[in-house]
């Protein structure tokens, strides 16, 4: 299904950031005085994305939203990568690092812009890959981009039909698998993250699922002292990977 962006400003953020675009549809009745639609030629113009004239009828058909304002881009599929390229990364970050090297798999990530959040925050502690479930989570999409600030460009992703079994290969390549779950019985900083870990996210409402936290080697938490229950899960995974990078330091 393609992933189309509604509206002059979305689209100039979408041109901003970098979002891969196939093209730019722009009704044929918008006024060449209106700035935002002349700033959005000239960036479409200066990335090479192509602007296609449309009736205002056809862009209503298209509109999920209807909120389009005679303006809507298409993004083009993201480029995901297979798992063997994530792991041929964290040998060389094992290489160039003594032996640190962090991968992170999100168990069933439902909101696009947490996983761009999570992936912003990976990118900047120099994981190695993000490990995602090809059904039932959240993919690469232009909301992705935007929460990423573009660092969803730099990392790689990878969408895997088995997380048990993604985990189990992770292991066979030398990895510790740590879930991070309120029903760990250590804080993070009481267990052992230095080297190679696997850090295992959970979905935002359920958190780690029952298969996949059998399947981890052992568990994590964050301390509570406020009131409410838990911390958002694309905060939870910066605090997890910063507490990893803090015990890898060089």
């Amino acid at each position: 299904m393609a992933d189309f962006i509604e509206g002059k400003r979305p689209v100039i953020e979408a041109l901003r950031t970098h979002v891969p675009l196939k093209y730019i549809l722009m009704a044929d009745n918008l006024s060449q005085a209106d700035s935002i639609v002349r700033d959005i030629q000239r960036k479409a113009k200066n990335l090479d994305v192509p602007i296609k004239k449309v009736s205002k009828k056809k862009l209503d058909e298209i509109s999920e939203r209807g909120s389009h304002q005679g303006v809507m881009a298409e993004a083009a599929p993201f480029n995901y990568v297979n798992v063997t390229t994530i792991l041929d990364a964290a040998k060389q970050s094992s290489a160039e690092h003594d032996g640190r090297a962090l991968v992170v798999v999100l168990d069933h990530i439902t909101d696009a812009g947490n996983l761009g959040a999570i992936a912003r925050s990976a990118e900047c502690v120099g994981a190695s890959g993000i490990v995602i479930p090809n059904k039932r989570a959240a993919r690469v999409t232009a909301a992705t981009y935007k929460s990423s600030a573009g660092a969803i460009s730099h990392i790689p992703v990878t969408q895997v039909a088995n997380l048990v079994s993604t985990i189990e290969r992770l292991k066979d390549e030398g990895f510790w698998v740590a879930a991070a779950t309120e029903h760990a019985s250590d804080l993070i900083w009481q267990s052992n993250l230095k080297g190679k870990i696997a850090l295992v996210m959970g979905n935002e409402g359920e958190g780690v699922s029952r298969l996949v936290l059998e399947n981890c080697d052992f568990g994590v938490k964050l301390p509570q002292v406020g009131e409410i229950s838990s911390l958002n899960v694309a905060q939870a995974s910066t605090a997890c990977m910063y507490e990893w990078l803090r015990q890898n330091w060089e």
